[in-house]
């Protein structure tokens, strides 16, 4: 098997462990706050990431050494943060819903890349943006009669994550990507503990069940993502990501009693197409500029 399709089928199984671990953290949400929920899945997954850390060349020495350590640390508490926001949507919006609205982050990227790190965005993709946020207003609907403002909770997590995504890119250009893999873990993990106590509740031996799954989910979809990482190119993979939506969106739909609706579909086929036409243009133009 070649190392772009062992990396492809590396992202997929990513994109299922991960709509898998939303739903889960949907389950645990709706009866303990998304805030203590995190923390928890943070203590383990920070555990991970030292392990992860110390067993490559250079150990924690390596790991912990950075160019731009506030910037580090600020985008490893931006992203336990979304993560947090996106938890408690995920229990009053529901999966379909919040990942629809949240699937506009790639367009967002695009536009934040273009203002905040000169990169260039061609006439052919800022349209594509948007006609991705003509898709967001169908899955918000702020016109309808009983507008819920909530709906706007995943908008504000797309916007959140889109800014991880645009510092990512930034400090990757004097870190390694081992060393923003263990700022993501230590900082999100010391972030989210700093407030998760206030909001403790006791769980069940049924909920500790679930609660143990999540966090081996959540470590086993960042190994998985290593994985696809180290076989293929980034670029490559990251049309595939919508695949986490459509996992998402089917056990919101099947298992969890969410309820299906046309508007949901046309705004999230919008949103999506918008998405992968930026994505694959993008590609293109590389393409082409190297050629």
């Amino acid at each position: 098997m070649s190392s772009a399709r062992k990396g492809l089928l590396f992202f997929l199984a990513t994109m299922v462990v991960f709509a898998l671990q939303d739903g889960v953290s949907k389950i645990l949400a709706q009866q303990h706050s998304p805030i203590m929920i995190v923390m928890i899945r943070y203590w383990a997954f920070a555990a991970f990431v030292v392990a992860v850390s110390a067993s490559r060349p250079g150990g924690l020495v390596a790991a912990v050494r950075t160019k731009r350590p506030f910037v580090q640390a600020a985008r490893g508490l931006l992203l336990a943060f979304q993560i947090m926001l996106m938890t408690y949507s995920f229990a009053v919006l529901g999966l379909a819903v919040s990942h629809s609205v949240l699937a506009v982050y790639p367009l967002l990227i695009a536009a934040f890349g273009a203002f905040l790190l000169g990169e260039r965005v061609s006439l052919a993709q800022w349209l594509a943006v948007a006609v991705g946020f003509v898709g967001v207003l169908i899955l918000v609907d702020p016109s309808a009669a009983e507008f819920d403002p909530r709906a706007a909770i995943p908008l504000v997590g797309a916007l959140m994550f889109a800014t991880y995504s645009v510092l990512t890119r930034w400090v990757g250009s004097a870190d390694a990507p081992s060393v923003s893999f263990f700022y993501t873990g230590v900082f999100g993990a010391l972030g989210s503990s700093l407030l998760g106590p206030f909001f403790w509740s006791e769980m069940t031996g049924a909920e500790w069940g679930w609660m143990a799954l999540l966090c081996v989910l959540g470590a086993s979809g960042h190994y998985l993502l290593i994985r696809a990482y180290e076989n293929s190119e980034a670029g490559a993979l990251q049309p595939f990501a919508y695949l986490q939506l459509v996992i998402a969106s089917f056990l919101g739909v099947g298992f969890l009693g969410e309820q299906f609706e046309a508007r949901l579909l046309l705004g999230a086929s919008i949103v999506v197409a918008a998405g992968l036409f930026a994505l694959l243009w993008g590609r293109y133009a590389a393409l082409r500029k190297t050629a």
